[in-house]
């Protein structure tokens, strides 16, 4: 009984030993040696890129005038079309012009009368001329009729300027376009009294073909411009290409691609920003001055500028950029980067970045810092189809 027992333990320790050394045949897998986790990348590449800004601003006239009256009188007729094209010298309205004309009839009346008192004075001395030499006569008197004759000589030129006056406020009466433009409608009308003395204004004429386009540009991106273009990371865009598009208020692109002129020479103390203008084609006169408008404007050029998707970036609680790198050992590490700015969905890395190097795009949230990883091309998605929307 005692050797049947025996021989039943020793049975359960030999399978009980066997179990062990199979179970240790097969080694536990660590987490370490699990497959790695397959991330989609993208490979930090170069490309050209032309930098734009778009600053908001108005339209302008390039020429404005105000159409004055330069006579005084009353209002008689009004010769053009509200809102119509005008050339100048062409003849806007009438002020009644008798009371000018008689006025210049007086003062051709005065120099007739200056004439013949000129001639009369002149032959009194020539006649004391010679009374002179034989002493019929003093030299006071002589003196005297000399004299008046340089009286006489003076009034007659005042009473010819009276007379060109006359004749100028007389040619006002009617009132011309100093420019050629679109003009106003009429500020004043038919009947009215107006005055040179006060200049009344009576219309206002402006060029709309072309117009100019003012807007504003802060003054630190006009520095950081001007340090990227002479460090050589911009380059300045070649001439013809530097033109300036137009945004409408509608969200449209006008059609017509504009130039900018200069930029002012001051900055403007209250609000840091510095004036620019712009000079656009406007044949269809479909820019009103007034207009809001946005200015797209180039730049400078990036002949190598470091590219990747705004979306493989993550913000730190500082409001840092990183982006999860994958090394030559397919270790994840993660990058802090410096952005220059962004174009549509493409990020412009400053520093932090270099090409060739791969960025995970999908799959951040399987890895962290230091996990080794399979990279796999990552592969856009088909577009979903689009939807038209539905009027309710």
């Amino acid at each position: 009984m005692k050797s049947i027992v025996l021989k039943t333990l020793s049975g359960v320790c030999v399978s009980l030993a066997a179990v062990f050394l199979s179970a240790c045949d097969k080694p536990n897998t660590p987490l370490s040696a699990r497959s790695p986790a397959e991330v989609s990348v993208v490979t930090v590449g170069t490309e050209r890129i032309s930098f734009t800004s778009e600053l908001p601003g108005r339209i302008n006239p390039t020429r404005e005038a105000q159409v004055r009256a330069r006579a005084t009188g009353v209002l008689l007729k009004r010769l053009f079309e509200e809102g119509a094209d005008v050339k100048e010298g062409q003849v806007l309205f009438e002020i009644d012009p008798l009371p000018l004309q008689a006025a210049l009839a007086s003062a051709k009346a005065a120099i007739a009368k200056s004439e013949a008192s000129l001639k009369e004075s002149q032959l009194r001395l020539d006649r004391y001329k010679e009374l002179l030499k034989i002493n019929a006569i003093s030299k006071q008197t002589y003196d005297q009729a000399e004299a008046t004759l340089g009286q006489n000589l003076a009034e007659q030129l005042a009473n010819k300027a009276a007379v060109q006056t006359s004749e100028l406020n007389l040619g006002y009466t009617q009132v011309t376009a100093p420019i050629s433009g679109r003009i106003s409608k009429a500020l004043v009308t038919e009947g009215a009294l107006v005055s040179a003395t006060e200049a009344t204004q009576l219309a206002v004429i402006r060029q709309l073909d072309p117009v100019y386009f003012d807007f504003t540009e802060s003054s630190a991106d006009v520095l950081r411009q001007k340090r990227a273009l002479e460090n050589g990371s911009l380059q300045r865009v070649a001439p013809g290409e530097a033109g300036v598009i137009l945004i409408l208020e509608d969200g449209m692109t006008y059609g017509h691609t504009g130039k900018l002129l200069f930029s002012d020479i001051a900055v403007d103390p209250t609000t840091g920003m510095i004036g620019l203008r712009a000079v656009i084609p406007n044949p269809e006169k479909l820019l009103m001055v007034g207009m809001f408008a946005r200015a797209r404007i180039i730049e400078g050029v990036s002949a190598n500028a470091v590219t990747i998707p705004q979306r493989t970036i993550a913000r730190g609680m500082a409001g840092s950029a990183t982006v999860l790198v994958v090394n030559a050992d397919n270790k994840v590490e993660i990058r802090r980067i410096e952005i220059d700015r962004t174009v549509g969905s493409t990020v412009v890395v400053s520093k932090g970045l270099k090409p060739g190097e791969q960025i995970v795009v999908e799959g951040s949230q399987k890895v962290s810092p230091g996990s080794v990883v399979k990279p796999v091309p990552f592969v856009p998605a088909a577009s979903a189809p689009e939807v038209k929307a539905q009027s309710k």
